[in-house]
């Protein structure tokens, strides 16, 4: 045999060899489940469209709960993750305490649905993020198709979570720091940022912007003087009550738009977060962009959607299926 022929059969042996890992380590697709649960996609969908019925706020807390889950650990359910004596959950940091049950309710009917017709198959990531997709469709949004193929992970620690996600005082430097630590980009982030659209925040969420802003103005010059008022209103300094809430999205709060970014251009952005998309001349154009054309930010946010499903993700023999989302198997 010739050098030259053996050489090209060891890089075909070397080609078959990676071939095989790539599949043995579960790679992402669109079609993952297309042999072992073939109807996922319909039951799914018939148990996220009767938990809408029920609860249609629960659209943008599964969208937040999926953000979360993401941005630590990566898209592996490990904010499903219930504390034990030995170990404080992710769910249970600080900044994750008012992620809303009823995400977490969606969830968990999802996986046991799927259980019933295909049990050990499907990872509570997968079923996190086909919720997502179906509750943003549910409320004006977008349609993508999701990669299946995740598992579910190994580690949930509240102490793993600072650091990891936004801070509604945060800067533009220090959230595209912190969407580049994921491998997304600056424009990325503020289509992300667009899913402010739906959903609400509490009052010591944006407190500081409404009272005693600087020794010169009471409130954020950068909010529109009668919106902080209003928020004034609702989120009294004295005797507030910590149940009380304001719509991110004042003026179109329970439809998925494009009109948070008006908001923005308009001094009616409710997080500082949010503002100072507008305010920062490198994220500016693509706010001013997204305002004027929603279907430009629906094209954005789905692409963006998809990088961000595919943050962190662990497949073949780097996690599990859960049987239960809340709990590790062992």
């Amino acid at each position: 045999m010739s050098k030259f022929s053996s050489k090209c059969l060891a890089w075909i042996f070397c080609a078959v060899l990676v071939s095989w890992s790539e599949i043995s380590a579960g790679q992402l697709s669109e079609n993952f489940y297309q042999n072992s649960c073939p109807k996922l996609e319909n039951i799914l969908s018939q148990v996220n469209q009767q938990k809408f019925k029920e609860s249609p706020v629960v659209a943008a807390g599964t969208l937040r709960l999926f953000f979360h889950d993401c941005m630590v650990e990566g898209c592996d359910a490990s904010v499903m993750i219930v504390s034990s004596a030995s170990n404080k959950a992710e769910k249970d940091a600080d900044v994750n305490l008012s992620l809303p049950g009823d995400a977490f309710d969606a969830v968990v009917r999802g996986k046991q649905a799927a259980e019933a017709q295909c049990p050990g198959v499907v990872s509570c990531a997968d079923i996190l993020a086909i919720a997502t997709r179906d509750f943003v469709g549910m409320i004006g949004g977008p349609f993508w198709k999701v990669k299946k193929g995740k598992r579910d992970g190994l580690i949930s620690q509240a102490a793993r979570v600072n650091g990891n996600l936004p801070n509604v005082n945060d800067s533009v430097d220090k959230l595209a720091s912190l969407f580049a630590s994921k491998g997304l980009s600056m424009d990325e982030m503020v289509t992300l940022e667009g899913a402010h659209t739906a959903g609400f925040a509490h009052c010591n969420e944006f407190m500081n912007r409404i009272y005693n802003f600087s020794s010169t103005s009471q409130s954020d010059p950068t909010m529109k003087a009668s919106y902080a008022a209003s928020l004034r209103q609702a989120c009294p300094q004295q005797n507030l009550d910590p149940t009380v809430v304001a719509f991110l999205d004042v003026t179109t709060p329970r439809a998925f738009d494009n009109v948070f970014y008006q908001n923005v251009q308009n001094g009616l952005g409710l997080l500082q977060s949010d503002q100072v998309l507008y305010s920062d001349a490198r994220t500016k154009p693509t706010v001013d962009s997204f305002a004027g054309n929603q279907k430009a930010f629906f094209n954005a946010f789905v692409i963006a959607m998809d990088h961000l499903g595919s943050v962190g993700v662990k497949t073949g023999s780097q996690g599990e299926i859960r049987k239960d989302c809340a709990a590790f198997n062992s």
